[in-house]
C-alpha cells in the first residue's frame, strides 16, 4: 500500500521518522515516500504489461516538479490539462512528445503553446476545439495530433458525483453518435492528425467492468470509423484506477483487478497493431502522501469532542468538496489497528477534527474515533497524496504548507512554506490601465 509505518510507538515515512521532519520544516506539512510512488508506477506497468501502454501520469493530482521527475525517471509522460501543467511538465524535464494535452477548456494561448511545444496529442472535446486547434496549427505551420474524447455513456454508479465524467450530459467530450460526423468533418484536414480515441468516465472506478464497456464501445466506433475510411491507432483509456483509502465498505484494489480484465477486451485491437494510452493519477500518488498536522486545541461542543488542528479546508479540500474520509492517528503512540476510518475500539473516543478557517466546512473528520488527544500533538492525515496540495489555496490568507520528499533515510524540502509576504507579492505593484 505505501512506505509509511509505527516502529516502536512512533510513524516513519520510509527510514524517517516523520517528528524529525516536523521539527525541522514545522507543521502542517505534506510529507511523500518516493519509493511509494516507484513501487505504484511499476505495479501499474507490470499489471498492463500485456498493452505495452504509453502511460501518463495525471499532473492534477499531484503536480510538484520533483515528483513528476520521479515519476519521468520510472518512464512516465504526462497528461496535463492547462497550460500550468504544460508548463510545470517541461519544466520537469519531460519530453513535448511524451504529453497528452487534456481539458474541456483549452484557451487559445494554451493550445498554441501545446501545438508549438509539440506535444505528443491533444484531447480535444469539442467540435469547436477541433476547429481551433486546425486553424492555430495552419497558423503556426505545422500538423497537430489529436484524439477526439468520447462520452461513452458509461459510469461508475459507485463513482462521487463530482468526479463522475462518462455519463451523457457531462461537459467533458462528444457524445459518441457524433464522433463519425465529426471524423468525416475534420479527418481530411491538413492541419490535423486525427487518429485516436480518448476516454475517461471518472475517478475512482471500482472494478473493471466500466472499462471493458467502454472498451466494447470502443471498438465498435473503431469499426465504423474504418468503414468510412478513418483509421485510428490509438485508444487513451485515460484513468480512474482506485486508491484503496482503506473503507470498511471498499474491497482492496491493486492493478491487477484492472490490468488482465482491459487487457483481454483489447486483444483485437492490439493484434491490429493499436496503441494504448493510460493516465493514472490518485492511483499512483494518493497512498504516496500525508499531512501532518498539529492539535492546536480540545473542546467540548454540546455532546461533541472538537480537535482544532493547524490544517483545514485550505490544505485538503477533499473533505469539504467530496465528503472524502481520510484516515487520521496521532503520529507518535501505538500503531492504529487497521486504516479504517469508520474503525472503533476500546480506548478510543470519538472526535470532530476541524480546521482553523471561519467556515463551517472546514471539517477532516466527523466523529472519529482515536485514541485520547491533546493539544501540541501531531496528527496524520493519510492518503492525500493526491488532490492535496494541488488544491490547496490561500483562503483566509493562511499560507500554503510545505512539501517534504522522503527517499530511504534522507528528506529534502521539494517546496518551502509560504509566507506572508509571498501573500500579498502580486499586490505590491499595482499599475494604471487607462
Amino acid at each position: 500500500m505505501d512506505h509509511f509505518s509505527y516502529r516502536d510507538g512512533e510513524l516513519w515515512c520510509e527510514d524517517v521518522p516523520l517528528r524529525t521532519i516536523t521539527e525541522a520544516v514545522g507543521t502542517p506539512a505534506y510529507v511523500y515516500s518516493q519509493k511509494t510512488f516507484e513501487d505504484h508506477y511499476r505495479g501499474l506497468v507490470r499489471s498492463f504489461a500485456e498493452l505495452r501502454p504509453q502511460v501518463r501520469f495525471s499532473v492534477k493530482s499531484c503536480g510538484n516538479l520533483h515528483i513528476l521527475r520521479v515519476l519521468a525517471a520510472c518512464g512516465a509522460g504526462m497528461d496535463v490539462v492547462s497550460g500550468g501543467e504544460l508548463y510545470r511538465a517541461l519544466q520537469a524535464g519531460v519530453p513535448a512528445s511524451e504529453i497528452c494535452f487534456a481539458g474541456v477548456g483549452k484557451a487559445d494561448r494554451e493550445l498554441r503553446e501545446a501545438i508549438a511545444a509539440g506535444v505528443g496529442w491533444i484531447n480535444a472535446e469539442s467540435e469547436q476545439e477541433l476547429e481551433n486547434i486546425e486553424r492555430i496549427a495552419s497558423e503556426l505551420g505545422v500538423r497537430a495530433t489529436v484524439a477526439v474524447r468520447v462520452n461513452p455513456d458509461v459510469a461508475d454508479d459507485k463513482t462521487h458525483a463530482k468526479t463522475s465524467t462518462g455519463g451523457r450530459g457531462t461537459k467533458f467530450g462528444i457524445d459518441l453518435e457524433r464522433i463519425p460526423s465529426t471524423f468525416e468533418r475534420f479527418g481530411p484536414s491538413a492541419s490535423l492528425d486525427l487518429r485516436g480515441l480518448h476516454f475517461h468516465i471518472g475517478s475512482p472506478i471500482y472494478s473493471a467492468d466500466p472499462y471493458v464497456a467502454v472498451v466494447r464501445r470502443a471498438l465498435t466506433l473503431i469499426d465504423e470509423l474504418r468503414s468510412r475510411g478513418h483509421e485510428v491507432d490509438t485508444l487513451n483509456l485515460g484513468g480512474g484506477y482506485m486508491a484503496h483509502y482503506g473503507h470498511s465498505d471498499v474491497p482492496a484494489r491493486n492493478f491487477d483487478d484492472y490490468g488482465p480484465p482491459i487487457a483481454e477486451a483489447l486483444r483485437p485491437f492490439l493484434a491490429r497493431g493499436g496503441h494504448v494510452v493510460l493516465e493514472p493519477g490518485r492511483s499512483i500518488s494518493a497512498n504516496a502522501g500525508l499531512l501532518v498536522a498539529r492539535v492546536l486545541y480540545v473542546k467540548r461542543s454540546g455532546d461533541r469532542n472538537v480537535a482544532i488542528v493547524d490544517t483545514g479546508m485550505t490544505h485538503l479540500a477533499r473533505p469539504a468538496i467530496y465528503d472524502a474520509e481520510h484516515f487520521i492517528w496521532p503520529v507518535q503512540g501505538a500503531a492504529p489497528p487497521s486504516r479504517d476510518p469508520r474503525q472503533q475500539g476500546a480506548g478510543l473516543v470519538p472526535y470532530d477534527v476541524v480546521g482553523p478557517i471561519c467556515e463551517s466546512t472546514d471539517r477532516l473528520a466527523v466523529a472519529r474515533h482515536l485514541p485520547p488527544i491533546e493539544r501540541d500533538q501531531l496528527l496524520a492525515i493519510f492518503s492525500t497524496g493526491a488532490y492535496g496540495m494541488v488544491m490547496a489555496s490561500q483562503y483566509n490568507a493562511v499560507p500554503r504548507p510545505p512539501e517534504v520528499l522522503v527517499s530511504g533515510t534522507r528528506s529534502t524540502l521539494i517546496r518551502r512554506r509560504e509566507t506572508y509576504e509571498d501573500l500579498v507579492a502580486p499586490e505590491l505593484e499595482p499599475r494604471v490601465l487607462g
